[in-house]
């Protein structure tokens, strides 16, 4: 445990290669992989902070001797400091002081009194898990969205998503009060994305396209904007270039604000056929360089987020749930969930009719679900943490394997639960080439005995209490946000659960990831040794193949995410990227230690 730097001592990230995982010495192969030159990630990091840090060392003369900073004379007669904005409306790492040269930089550690661990090696725990441990064929990415990441809001064409209504109109509902017209700036700086991708080693890059970027108005019949098409072409093309498999979500939540206007978006079976025209173009355009496309990324997300909690877009829900206008939260999820998966089976039912034979690809859907852990042994809490995992994932994977939903749902919420057509479930029964699975934590579940019967909703359905604690002790330990906590078990428990519910399908794991806070007042060091992240993917890896291992049929995984981005209803409060992104700086990225230890981790080849 080590101190903030002070002037003149240079805090440098260790470089041993003593694994405490193993008790081993583990050395790190030199090769090129695949012939690509190699540059150390560590040095980077090293080089980059350096640069800053000399940049500070300039300014010291400015600072007293308890790290404050000497104001000027003309700032003693304004009497007043400016806080620095960035484009997107969030405040910067530090803050920017008038006449002062020392604009847009991370307070350093020491003046602030934060302790500063020096951190695990860069090859912590790879002595026991590693790219060799897996099958050869295994595939290794990371993955971003659209709204997330690309910035570029007005430009080119693109129209307004129903994220960047809800983001203007409910900044109150986004814990910085932030949005999403900046973003990452990928749009612009996409290059720089794949860069990072190549220079990590990764295999595949998994991105949404935005639906109001190549369709602004959100219908074929209103036209195709060109330029929006023109910048997945050189996404695409950029990836393929630099040996790097893209991996392709149709629809990330960003619904074109025309259609929500129109019918309400998901709320109305209208939406199916617009879909299905979208996928049609994006098939037609970019999928003689796509063999992996995802129909939906989260569709429980969009369905509970915005139509139960109205947190998301579009923001409905009953009145006694939360602050909206408009909406019923016993209803409306569950009718926007059955267009979400009629959708779905409408653009794969297209795919595999016209496309798959031709471009020889394949399609699937990427579902989310915590896994749920009966609070105890006792029969009614674990039946209750099985309605839980119905209402959760079954709520999709049911139809998805059997054409019905599950049978816990069609008792409880009854008549307000929509029906399939025999041909409807005909077609979503075949309708997966592979399922996307995103996981990232696990909660206790209890029996609630009596059912909700007025002021009803999709969580009150389900008979059951969840909870991150029991008996006051939490069931791991907490990212940046309360709801995410580290429970790696949980995956291997849920794969297992999937192969034996339900057919032992194909599976990529589509996200998996942990954040952090977003704290201004840590230096650009700290922040970048995320240990807790690397101890994350590691328990989580080792569970993984564990479930491989048990026979569970799992080709890839990616992590979430591939740089610091707009997290929905928390902005950029918290940071979930690999890279992180100085957002008061000109969005510059850093590779965090998890960056480094990921590319060690993928150059141990068999």
């Amino acid at each position: 445990m080590g101190r903030g730097r002070a002037k003149g001592k240079k805090f440098t990230l260790t470089n041993n290669n003593d694994d405490p995982a193993s008790g081993e010495d583990e050395k790190i192969p030199s090769q090129k992989r695949r012939g690509r030159p190699q540059k150390s990630l560590m040095d980077e990091v090293e080089e980059d902070v350096d640069k800053i840090e000399e940049d500070e060392e300039d300014d010291d003369d400015d600072f007293d001797v308890n790290g404050k900073r000497k104001r000027t004379k003309e700032e003693k007669e304004k009497g007043k400091l400016v806080k620095e904005e960035s484009p997107n409306g969030t405040r910067s790492n530090g803050f920017r002081q008038i006449g002062s040269r020392r604009k847009n930089k991370p307070h350093r550690a020491a003046e602030v009194g934060v302790e500063c661990n020096v951190g695990l090696p860069p090859n912590w725990a790879l002595a026991t898990i590693n790219r060799s441990s897996f099958p050869n064929e295994f595939i290794f990415g990371s993955a971003s969205s659209s709204f997330q990441n690309e910035g570029g809001a007005n430009d080119d064409g693109r129209a307004p998503s129903i994220w960047d209504t809800f983001t203007r109109k409910h900044s109150d509902k986004i814990v910085d009060h932030s949005n999403a017209a900046t973003a990452t700036d990928s749009y612009h700086r996409y290059k720089e994305d794949v860069k990072m991708l190549r220079q990590m080693s990764m295999d595949a890059y998994s991105f949404s396209i935005s639906w109001s970027r190549v369709i602004p108005l959100g219908k074929i019949s209103s036209g195709v904007n060109e330029h929006g098409i023109s910048y997945y072409n050189n996404l695409i093309n950029e990836l393929r270039s630099n040996d790097i498999e893209p991996v392709v979500t149709l629809f990330h939540w960003d619904l074109p604000q025309a259609l929500e206007e129109e019918y309400g978006g998901f709320l109305s079976s209208r939406v199916v056929n617009d879909f299905r025209d979208f996928a049609e173009l994006c098939y037609s355009r970019f999928g003689d360089r796509v063999k992996y496309w995802i129909t939906l990324n989260e569709p429980w997300s969009y369905s509970v987020g915005g139509y139960e909690k109205g947190y998301y877009a579009p923001g409905r829900c009953s009145h006694f749930v939360g602050n909206c206008s408009a909406g019923d939260s016993g209803i409306e999820p569950y009718i926007v969930t059955h267009n979400l998966l009629l959708a779905h089976a409408a653009a794969v039912k297209l795919y595999h009719d016209i496309f798959k034979g031709p471009q020889k690809g394949k399609i699937g859907i990427s579902l989310v679900t915590r896994w749920m852990v009966p609070y105890s042994d006792e029969k009614l809490h674990r039946d209750a943490a099985l309605r839980a995992l119905d209402f959760d994932f079954g709520w999709f994977m049911n139809p998805l394997t059997f054409g019905e939903y599950p049978e816990a749902m069609r008792i409880n919420v009854a008549s307000r639960l929509p029906r399939f057509t025999a041909e409807e479930s005909y077609t979503l029964r075949n309708s997966l080439d592979f399922l996307g699975l995103n996981y990232y934590t696990a909660n206790y579940v209890q029996h609630v005995s009596e059912a909700v019967t007025d002021n009803m909703t999709r969580s009150s359905d389900a008979q059951a209490r969840l909870s991150t604690e029991r008996n006051g002790v939490p069931i791991g330990s907490k990212g940046g946000t309360e709801w995410l906590r580290s429970y790696p078990q949980g995956l291997h428990d849920l794969l297992v659960y999937i192969k034996n519910n339900y057919n032992n399908p194909t599976i990529y794991i589509t996200e998996n990831g942990v954040d952090e806070t977003s704290n201004s007042s840590l230096s650009l060091r700290t922040v970048l040794q995320d240990d807790f992240r690397v101890q994350y993917y590691v328990g989580h890896l080792q569970k993984l193949l564990q479930a491989i291992n048990a026979g569970v049929n799992v080709k890839g995984y990616f992590a979430w995410s591939l740089l610091d981005n707009f997290q929905w209803d928390r902005g950029y409060a918290v940071r979930f990227g690999l890279h992180f992104v100085d957002y008061g700086n000109e969005l510059r990225r850093y590779p965090k230690f998890s960056s480094t230890w990921f590319t060690n981790f993928l150059r141990i080849r068999g």
